[in-house]
């Protein structure tokens, strides 16, 4: 699947779970990535790997490998967690607002990527 189908798809499930019932400001949009974000940083500085599942309410986890999508749709108390999960929310909430606007984001990205090519080393010359 391509990104700009994905973004598609992502907004439709998420208009389908009614949170686009009000509009969203493009504010709120960043501070929710900024949440996401958030807690990525707060699932590294707990020493959490970078996914893992919760697979009953006794809060038993394991990492996630290729039986959690099997134990997150027979056990509707499974919830991925981690520092990927995590970063791919922040993305999920990014492409869900490029699925709002139309945005061509496969091209976006495209264009930056090819003009970084062209940038001097460490551009800029500021730290972190």
């Amino acid at each position: 699947m391509k990104i700009n189908e994905l973004a598609k798809e992502i907004h439709e499930n998420a208009k389908n779970h009614g949170w686009w019932e009000e509009n969203k400001s493009f504010g709120d949009i960043i501070a929710l990535c900024h949440t996401e974000l958030s807690e990525a940083f707060e699932e590294y500085r707990n020493g959490k790997p970078n996914a893992y599942c919760i697979y009953n309410t006794n809060g038993d986890c394991h990492e996630i490998d290729a039986t959690c999508i099997r134990c997150m749709t027979e056990q509707p108390t499974t919830k991925p967690e981690g520092i990927a999960i995590e970063l791919a929310d922040c993305i999920i909430r990014i492409l869900d607002y490029c699925g709002h606007e139309g945005i061509d984001i496969e091209e976006a990205i495209r264009i930056k990527h090819e003009y970084n090519k062209t940038r001097p080393y460490k551009h800029g010359g500021k730290i972190l």
